[in-house]
């Protein structure tokens, strides 16, 4: 009868949750060790699928890196990061695209529909869905008057969200699987983009209520390790400043506070290794990873 209660008290817990998040659009960045491990990938695909079954909407957009990094080396080349970008040109390009909107992308579709969902696959060029420019890095150089503009080949940023082909699928109860593909018309090129980048964007076009980093450390630690569980955009400022917040956790923590600062609710840094952890953290009152609101409440 104890794990009955306990169930209950679970169930209960949850209702607020489903009622505030009813016809909703939460975006979630898939990624890490949550993508590899056979078990985390069963369990993911029944955490979206609920998702959808209870009226909420989750729009997925999944990274790759391995997987690319594993194809390059079997076809003998080699992969070179910038800054922790990697240098894509157009043959790099094709690797890419054909193992994010292809291979990995399906595999997720496929994990999806067989939890009992209805998953569609995209990439950024289907429907015009993400258009893309190229992007640049400028570095500061001693020794040169002007910053050195580091070309990374077809690496790209997000210009614009187009949500009709998104705005379809949700009427029509499908889940969107978004590889992170995007396009430049006018110069007919394909860009490799960072998927968070593109996750956060998605979440302001379509004004998600919630964003979600699944990854592979617990959220945002304070300077004693210990989990901090929920942050306001001034506070992980300071946390930047303070290199409490550091090395690639900054661009994560950047993709959600651009969020928040930009219509979407609160955005979340989670860890993809627990099971369930998007139900977890969605449908709990504790949580298991670090929220970011624009403003806490206070009093």
């Amino acid at each position: 009868m104890k794990h009955a209660d306990a169930i209950a008290r679970t169930l209960v817990e949850a209702l607020p949750y489903l009622q505030r998040f009813a016809d909703q659009t939460v975006v979630i960045k898939y990624g890490g060790h949550a993508m590899v491990d056979d078990e985390l990938k069963r369990s993911f695909a029944k955490d979206v699928t609920l998702l959808k079954q209870v009226g909420i909407h989750p729009v997925i957009v999944h990274g790759g890196g391995p997987q690319i990094g594993r194809l390059l080396e079997r076809v003998g080349k080699e992969s070179r990061f910038i800054e922790g970008m990697r240098v894509t040109d157009k043959e790099t390009m094709d690797i890419v695209e054909m193992v994010l909107a292809g291979l990995v992308n399906k595999e997720i579709v496929a994990n999806i529909n067989s939890a009992g969902g209805k998953a569609v696959g995209l990439s950024g060029k289907d429907g015009g869905l993400i258009c893309a420019r190229k992007l640049e890095i400028r570095r500061n150089a001693p020794e040169l008057d002007v910053p050195e503009i580091i070309d990374l080949g077809h690496v790209g940023s997000v210009h614009r969200v187009n949500t009709d082909v998104l705005a379809l699928l949700e009427k029509d109860r499908f889940i969107p699987v978004i590889a992170p593909v995007g396009y430049h018309r006018d110069e007919a090129q394909s860009y490799n983009i960072n998927a968070d980048l593109v996750a956060s964007a998605v979440a302001q076009a379509m004004g998600a209520v919630k964003l979600v980093l699944l990854t592979d450390v617990p959220g945002v630690l304070d300077a004693q390790g210990r989990l901090v569980s929920m942050l306001d955009s001034g506070q992980a400022q300071a946390m930047i400043q303070e290199k409490t917040i550091a090395g690639g956790m900054i661009p994560k923590v950047e993709c959600c506070l651009d969020a928040i600062g930009n219509g979407v609710s609160e955005a979340h840094i989670i860890d993809g290794r627990i099971p369930h952890a998007l139900l977890l953290e969605l449908f709990t009152d504790e949580g298991v990873g670090t929220v970011f609101k624009e403003t806490l409440e206070t009093g």
